[in-house]
């Protein structure tokens, strides 16, 4: 009697769900898709139902953020009324500003002015500085001059155009000589003497001649006077 021994492939056939096509395998595979459908709806409306329950949520967060709405609102105006006092706090240090600086133009210009004004004093003062120091200098010329010792030669012709330098540059005159009116203004009397022949004082000698820069006596003449009887 033959006997056919199992291979292994016939065991594998003889046991696959394939192989028994009435079984209970089959339905029991059905069965499990059957019963896995339902579950996924159930997790759809339980996912759904979480959907919905979180919606109120975020409008309970929407309406937080209204909330942190209003509370910006304090602060954004104490930032605007900062912003508004630093603004006026600038216009009232750029008001005084200008103010100084207009005062500062004004005392220029009338430093400038008042300058100007005073230029030709300050001139004049250096010119009678320096005249006056040259004086006694032009006395010692007179002195000269008068004792024969400047007639001629160079040093004559530097001291003729020291003097009308002096008088064209400077208007130094000189002035004062014996039959002059004795002028107390101009004159001062050393000494005084009567004489007959005047009917009012005059200057009867010339002791030391004197000096003007224009309308301005540097000094006075010193002279002998004679007085009438």
């Amino acid at each position: 009697m033959d006997r056919t021994t199992p291979t292994p492939d016939s065991f594998d056939d003889a046991h696959s769900p394939q192989a028994q096509p009435g079984s209970d395998d089959t339905s029991h595979t059905e069965g499990t898709f059957t019963h896995e459908a339902p579950a996924s709806a159930e997790g759809s409306l339980a996912s759904e139902d979480t959907s919905a329950a979180e919606t109120p949520a975020q409008g309970d967060n929407l309406d937080g953020l209204d909330n942190l709405d209003g509370l910006d609102d304090p602060l954004a105006d104490s930032e605007l009324a900062a912003a508004l006092d630093r603004i006026a706090t600038l216009e009232d240090q750029l008001a005084r500003a200008n103010a100084d600086h207009y005062n500062l133009n004004q005392e220029y210009g009338n430093y400038v002015r008042r300058t100007k004004e005073a230029i030709p004093g300050y001139k004049e003062s250096g010119h009678v500085e320096v005249l006056e120091a040259l004086i006694g200098v032009l006395d010692d010329i007179d002195a000269a001059r008068q004792a024969g010792d400047l007639v001629e030669g160079p040093f004559a012709a530097i001291a003729t155009k020291l003097e009308d330098t002096l008088t064209t540059r400077f208007g130094l005159t000189r002035y004062g000589a014996a039959g002059e009116d004795f002028d107390p203004a101009l004159h001062e009397a050393l000494m005084a003497r009567p004489n007959p022949e005047v009917d009012h004082p005059v200057i009867g000698q010339l002791l030391q001649p004197g000096y003007t820069m224009g309308e301005r006596v540097l000094r006075v003449a010193k002279v002998l006077v004679d007085n009438p009887e």
